[in-house]
């Protein structure tokens, strides 16, 4: 899977880090990313804390040959999850805020997700609000913003959805 954030150095770096600890196959990217920039501090420190491995990461712009290759994307906001699709329209059926598809995977029955469910789920549901959908950006603030934006990612990578 690819995560999406705008620089890929908190949110979207984050989440791959944390998906990878937890034995998921994931990369991420950022909208407007600097190629070759470093996570910022307090986004190590916190995956440390989580046992995820923040070492030799740098930032990456997305590419559409990223999207189209990745069978689930997931992105940090609304915003991002537009550019992404706007990027590669094709991708639009499997492309999702973290949080929106949390709260799609929660609306299902348990057991395997496919994306024909999501998309069942998607058209059923109302539409979130940003507040719904969009997972704050810790960048420049405190560590407690890093830790927060960690646990929420942490909490949605361990959604069934994710367990083969």
């Amino acid at each position: 899977m690819l995560f999406v954030c705008r620089a890929n150095r908190c949110r979207s770096a984050m989440a791959e880090r944390l998906a990878r600890a937890l034995g998921l196959d994931a990369t991420s990217a950022g909208t407007h990313a600097v190629p070759g920039l470093e996570m910022p501090e307090h986004a190590e420190t916190v995956l440390r804390e989580h046992g995820a491995d923040p070492s030799d990461f740098v930032s990456r712009r997305v590419v559409p040959s990223l999207l189209l290759a990745a069978p689930l994307v997931l992105t940090a906001s609304r915003a991002e999850r537009a550019h992404c699709v706007s990027m590669a329209p094709a991708t639009a059926g499997r492309t999702f805020t973290l949080r929106q598809y949390a709260r799609y995977v929660s609306a299902l029955p348990p057991g395997p997700v496919s994306l024909r469910d999501l998309s069942a789920v998607r058209g059923r549901l109302q539409p979130g609000t940003p507040a719904d959908d969009d997972l704050e950006d810790p960048f420049g603030g405190p560590i407690e913003g890093f830790r927060e934006c960690a646990a929420t990612i942490e909490g949605i990578l361990r959604l069934p959805a994710f367990r083969p």
